[in-house]
């Protein structure tokens, strides 16, 4: 197991990072972890906190954007990594469903009937 991302805050408000992932020794970890990622939120519940890893991450990001340099350059690269990963990811969906597979979506907050895998 890896640690792809913990952030801790202390007592004091200090917020501090760690990570497993070394991107110089490992570039292809990035685009991996995109990818297992939306993966991940695309076919699990993440136990009913959906709504809170989402409003986290995103606060991540703004912090992120907000000591760029070229805001704009790194927001127009995110897009388009973005969008390529769509476009990736509707592919697989719609070679699984040729095959025979059903994708159910639940809400966030929402649990599968026991009876499902």
């Amino acid at each position: 197991m890896k640690k792809i991302l913990e952030v801790l805050q202390y007592g004091n408000g200090e917020i501090k990072f760690h990570t497993d992932i070394d991107i110089n020794t490992n570039p292809d970890a990035i685009p991996q972890i995109a990818s297992m990622g939306a993966l991940s939120m695309a076919t699990k519940l993440w136990g009913g906190n959906e709504a809170s890893v989402l409003s986290v991450l995103r606060a991540l990001t703004i912090a992120d954007l907000s000591l760029c340099t070229h805001r704009k350059e790194m927001i127009k690269e995110l897009e388009e990594c973005a969008r390529m990963l769509e476009k990736c990811m509707n592919e697989c969906k719609r070679e699984f469903e040729k095959t025979g597979g059903k994708i159910l979506t639940f809400p966030p907050n929402e649990m599968p009937p026991k009876t499902f895998s």
